[in-house]
């Protein structure tokens, strides 16, 4: 893809990496140059690849990517909406500290905002806080942006003035003033622009507190305290005059960042700076639970037609779980695994909605559907129930394949749908059973997607333990259950048939089973265990038996609901189209082998690089970057190289003789040559001075 295509269409980022097919159907009479011509003048406008060899129809190819942007504009709709559900909490209360604060005893007011792993929801509260409509302005500082303290003051006043007004109202503030002119980290201009905009607020955040130099914080929150340019004039603070505090003029309200705890921060402080600050502490959740929300977005939406498989779910909440991650980059790395089906999976296109009126010939698209292996599977089970037509059909008709893919299609994600919603069953039945052990959504979706939920111990222990539950229990756990998990035939069943049965039996109490605590027996022999159970049974009621009766049958068709429904998914027919279940392109791309991916970017720069001539990729040009030239002559050096003969080496390919510009191409082979010292790949040989030596070989 050239720079006008990744400006204009590609803002998802990223690295594709793929090795071009010439087409097949060739037309033999046309010169090779001019195909490459007509070709890359096609190819220009398709921001995805044409696949299948090449063949595949450029239509297909833009409805591709047409629905791969459509999936994930609702994602991100889901994800903003996810976000600031979280936030909302935190926003609120910091939002009306900063509205409402106002001097104690002649100190700052000030918030400490405890942000922890989950760094990128300060920026987000602080986007939330300037945009709010009450009347504050919002100033954010890194500890790069306050050097000393008069750049710290003159980065305060521009950016107070440029977030609202522009950097020509800023210039123009500060050159066209009446009167003298002031230095522009006079805290003058700061006070006559929030007087001429009635400003209510001036929140001043430090997003890396623990990064600021103490004592450049000290002498900043000393000038707004105590006001005056002593501090500019390395004079003593106590030497200002509290009479002309900038709190007086300026409204300022201080926000600090912190990653580790509010304590540690504080004994950070000297205790000059301390005393200057009145703070209220707030405290972030943690980013666990919102990367579990988004997740579940993604997976259990109304309207989800692609899902994550087990690997790559296992993949990211492992990373996750070993770095300090932001939900917005495990976003970032689900897009990642999204833009990867839809770019190398010719298939993905039936997930478009204007699939079935498509006009091209879908002729490829069928041989495609053919060659998978679920294909395959499915026509073996045809054939054992005798379907032999139905099989003949579907390998010699395109029209009838075509027609049963997209029914298959559809069912098989009504079935993904149905797999997730029975893991949200789970998930609400371990909470409100109380049992020992419970599992987070992440935790299930990952064991239900291998297929290993159906058999396991939570879901034989979460039937056992509904066997135990006494009428009322039942009755609001059924309830709840509809609740929250909304449209289910099978626990709206339960719950009209356990009000029938109430109805019925004209109950008032709570009803007990027989298989609760209070049926305690031994379980030692038959004899003994049927000794016990009478003894037990003796205590309940002719409602109790019934009713105990009533949850067998409650267990027995809960029971064939999770069995219905924990599906295996790579089980499914179709599966390779709506389910993305590969784990390399995750673990390559965001936890890659860095000498791997150097040695291969510089061995073979056309993985990563548009060629940007005709040559053949794979052999030394002058067209690769001048560090992989010189790293592919020095793979073929010995262990000691002499300087020279690799620099005649470079200046031939490069192209010198033919140019005569022999002064630029050996700045670029002296560039080429420190960036391989640099990466540890040559050093200087001390005996003989006018070689190099290899300290590193590709592949050991």
């Amino acid at each position: 893809m050239d720079a006008t295509e990744s400006e204009g269409g590609l803002g998802n980022a990223g690295v594709y990496v793929y090795q071009s097919r010439k087409p097949a159907n060739v037309q033999r009479g046309r010169s090779s140059k001019k195909r490459k011509v007509v070709q890359s003048q096609n190819d220009a406008s398709l921001l995805f690849v044409p696949l299948l060899d090449g063949k595949e129809d450029a239509g297909l190819v833009k409805l591709r990517y047409a629905t791969f942007q459509k999936l994930w504009l609702k994602h991100e709709e889901r994800i903003r909406n996810i976000l600031q559900d979280i936030d909302s909490r935190i926003f609120e209360d910091l939002a009306s500290f900063v509205n409402t604060a106002s001097l104690t005893a002649g100190r700052i007011p000030t918030a400490l905002v405890t942000i922890g792993s989950n760094v990128s929801c300060l920026t987000r509260l602080l986007e939330r806080l300037a945009s709010d409509k009450a009347k504050a302005v919002v100033v954010v500082l890194d500890s790069g942006d306050a050097p000393s303290l008069k750049t710290a003051l003159k980065n305060i006043i521009r950016t107070a003035i440029t977030n609202a007004e522009g950097t020509e109202q800023y210039q123009k503030i500060l050159n066209d003033r009446a009167g003298p002119r002031l230095l522009p980290y006079d805290l003058n201009i700061l006070h006559e622009y929030v007087r001429k905009k009635d400003t209510r607020r001036l929140v001043i955040a430090f997003q890396d507190s623990e990064a600021f130099d103490q004592t450049l914080l000290n002498d900043l929150l000393s000038l707004i305290r105590y006001g005056g340019w002593t501090a500019l004039c390395n004079a003593s603070v106590t030497s200002l005059n509290p009479s002309s505090s900038w709190l007086d003029r300026i409204p300022f309200v201080l926000l600090f960042g912190i990653a580790t705890s509010s304590e540690l921060f504080e004994t950070s402080l000297p205790q000059s700076t301390a005393s200057l600050i009145q703070g209220r502490c707030f405290e972030m959740h943690d980013v666990g639970g919102s990367i579990d929300r988004i997740y579940e977005s993604f997976q259990t939406g109304p309207d989800v037609k692609l899902w994550l498989g087990h690997r790559p779910s296992s993949f990211l909440f492992q990373k996750s779980r070993d770095y300090f991650q932001s939900p917005e980059g495990f976003a970032c790395q689900v897009k990642y695994a999204y833009m990867s089906h839809f770019f190398a999976n010719s298939l993905s296109v039936l997930l478009s909605d204007d699939i079935s009126t498509a006009s091209p010939s879908r002729a490829e698209l069928c041989q495609a559907v053919r060659n998978l292996p679920s294909f395959r599977c499915f026509c073996e089970r045809l054939l054992e129930i005798d379907r032999h037509n139905e099989v003949h059909d579907l390998l010699e008709d395109d029209a009838h394949l075509f027609k049963e893919t997209i029914r298959m299609l559809n069912s098989g994600q009504c079935r993904m749908g149905n797999l997730f919603q029975a893991v949200k069953a789970i998930l609400i039945l371990q909470t409100h059973l109380k049992m020992s052990k419970t599992n987070n959504i992440s935790t299930l979706s990952v064991r239900a997607l291998a297929g290993d939920l159906r058999a396991s111990a939570t879901v034989k222990e979460i039937l056992a333990e509904m066997k135990k539950l006494d009428s009322e229990s039942l009755q609001l756990l059924l309830s709840q259950i509809r609740k929250e998990l909304g449209h289910c035939d099978v626990f709206q069943e339960l719950q009209k048939e356990l009000a029938s049965f109430l109805k019925t039996e004209k109950v008032t109490g709570s009803l007990r089973s027989k298989h609760g605590n209070n049926s305690h027996y031994i379980m030692k022999t038959s004899t003994v265990r049927r000794a016990n159970l009478g003894k037990a049974s003796t205590g309940l009621s002719g409602k109790d038996l019934r009713y105990s009766d009533l949850l067998d049958r409650l267990h027995a068709t809960l029971e064939k609901f999770f069995t219905t429904m924990l599906i295996n998914p790579q089980d499914l027919f179709l599966n390779e189209i709506f389910l993305f279940d590969l784990k390399n392109p995750l673990k390559d791309t965001f936890t890659p082998r860095v000498r791997f991916a150097i040695e291969r970017a510089l061995s073979t720069p056309f993985d990563y690089l548009m060629p940007m001539s005709d040559e053949v990729e794979g052999h030394l040009s002058a067209g690769q970057p001048p560090t992989a030239i010189l790293y592919q002559l020095y793979l073929e050096s010995g262990s000691l190289v002499n300087t020279y003969d690799l620099w005649k080496a470079f200046y031939t390919i490069i192209g010198g003789e033919e140019t005569g510009d022999e002064r630029l191409t050996f700045t670029l082979f002296y560039q080429a040559l420190s960036e391989l010292k640099a990466l540890g790949m040559v050093k200087s040989n001390r005996r003989r001075i006018d070689h190099i030596s290899k300290s590193a070989w590709k592949g050991l």
